[in-house]
């Protein structure tokens, strides 16, 4: 056994000669700086393992940044879903703003015609429009008997006179649009203060136009002239002074001796969102009620 190890142990001298030679070789280095003897050793060293270091390098690299490439996609799978919900976000706010828009410009067109007018108006918006097999022209408002509103009841808008409400339940109402063939509203030139009544086609659009008979068949209607509400009895159903629409042409029947004019309507029937139903001032109900160009707060009239 003893023999066994002697054979494998390193004697001591050889271990003695291989530490002083790594001395020497450090101290040459060390003193000869960059004109080392050294140096050339190295160089040799150098050029012989430089290329498979370089080939090493190249082949492992790519293993190297495989968790790299992972950890970055994810990051970009991460934030382009995240752009594109800002995106959808900025478009649903974009719609949902200019709607807002809209309808505040609408609001603020009904406070001007109650301040103008001295209406005092119930804010309602429409949410439906009448089956077309009705061959009726209605809208339905989201204001009922619970905001004051009744039947016979004067409804309009920014843009000019809208209908009147033909019935009503607690929360909704019905409102008959005055380009309907069984509407028929009394109506006032503006140039010359002469009567009439207006009819309408039953139809809205391009085509919802009205007819105006005036009740003196020698006056002939002026081309731009503007068609107002003549108003009704106690304002029911309709309320005297609310803009209709404007005359755009006049004809005559052979059989009648009175001439039509033909009226296109302020309102845009196909467009109908804000309108204001005409009230008396101390309306109570469960809506704010624009009083005068003024907002009276909801419960705070008596009717």
């Amino acid at each position: 056994m003893a023999m066994r190890d002697q054979h494998k142990r390193p004697s001591r001298g050889v271990l003695a000669l291989l530490l002083l030679a790594s001395f020497t070789i450090i101290t040459l280095d060390a003193r000869g700086g960059e004109d080392s003897p050294v140096d050339p050793v190295r160089a040799v060293a150098g050029d012989a393992f430089g290329p498979v270091e370089e080939v090493t390098a190249a082949v492992v690299r790519p293993f190297e940044s495989v968790p790299g490439f992972f950890t970055t996609t994810r990051s970009l799978h991460g934030e382009v879903s995240r752009l594109e919900a800002e995106n959808a976000a900025l478009r649903g706010q974009l719609a949902t703003s200019s709607v807002a828009r809209q309808r505040a410009a609408e609001l603020d067109g009904l406070l001007k015609s109650s301040g103008d007018a001295g209406y005092a108006l119930v804010p309602a918006r429409v949410v439906a429009v009448g089956p077309a097999q009705s061959f009726s022209q209605t809208v339905t408002i989201d204001a009922g008997t619970s905001s004051g509103v009744h039947a016979d009841m004067t409804v309009l808008n920014n843009e000019g006179l809208v209908g009147r409400v033909i019935r009503a339940d607690r929360s909704t109402a019905t409102v008959l649009l005055v380009v309907d063939r069984d509407s028929v509203v009394g109506g006032r030139l503006g140039s010359n203060m002469e009567v009439g009544f207006l009819r309408g086609r039953g139809a809205i659009g391009d085509e919802g136009k009205l007819e105006l008979d005036l009740v003196d068949n020698a006056v002939t209607p002026a081309r731009d002239d503007v068609v107002v509400t003549w108003g009704s009895k106690n304002g029911a159903p309709y309320v005297a002074g609310v803009p209709i629409g404007r005359v755009t042409s006049v004809f005559s029947s052979p059989r009648q001796l009175s001439k039509r004019a033909v009226i296109e309507p302020f309102a845009d029937y196909s467009s109908l969102d804000l309108v204001g139903v005409v009230v008396r001032g101390d309306t109570k109900g469960d809506r704010a009620v624009i009083n005068a160009g003024e907002t009276t707060p909801a419960g705070k009239g008596e009717r």
